[in-house]
């Protein structure tokens, strides 16, 4: 499960998304890689949010189930499903290759007990969300797009760089108390008297 997990984390995950974006503009679909820059930052700034929320608050409403949603699951979800929507032409292709994407890393993430299944399915959402963002923005890929080169790019890096990590998880979660802390925001009555 490791193994699997791994290539969603944000050290595979980012040279992907940057690669496909300047293979884009190689290409010369440039309306295709800014769309896809800005649906998978509009992603991950979701999740940071989500994820800052829910550490710096979750002891004030009480949700024991959702501490941190599952960025792994959401970064999956939208490169696979706008990589699919992009190369295969079709939102049908998409959406199966998002949520296909969305069920073996939800699954490795719950196997390894490191999400909830709400924090799964929260991670899930945003990541459908902004593949459809994606492809919504890119409209057609022009008929001189080499989908079979990009595919490869991405997978060749996705080989290069699995098995390394960012310790992104850590940053975040002391960011968030620093911040609830310093603006005084999601404590209970109790705490503040």
């Amino acid at each position: 499960m490791r193994f699997l997990t791994d290539f969603a984390d944000q050290a595979v995950i980012l040279p992907i998304v940057l690669a496909i974006g300047l293979a884009l503009l190689a290409q010369g679909w440039r309306r295709g890689a800014v769309a896809w820059l800005l649906a998978i930052t509009a992603t991950f700034a979701a999740m940071l949010a989500l994820k800052m929320f829910f550490l710096a608050c979750s002891s004030t409403f009480g949700t024991a189930d959702i501490r941190t949603p599952s960025g792994h699951v959401a970064a999956a979800t939208v490169v696979a499903g706008g990589l699919a929507g992009l190369l295969l032409r079709g939102r049908r292709a998409a959406l199966l290759f998002a949520v296909v994407a969305a069920i073996l890393i939800g699954g490795t993430r719950l196997g390894l007990r490191m999400h909830s299944a709400t924090e799964v399915v929260i991670g899930a959402g945003v990541g459908l969300a902004g593949t459809w963002a994606l492809l919504l923005l890119a409209g057609e890929p022009p008929p001189q797009l080499e989908a079979r080169r990009i595919a490869l790019i991405a997978a060749a890096v996705a080989v290069v760089f699995h098995g390394f990590h960012l310790p992104a998880e850590a940053h975040i979660r002391s960011t968030a108390l620093r911040l609830a802390h310093l603006l005084a925001v999601c404590q209970s009555a109790e705490l503040r008297l």
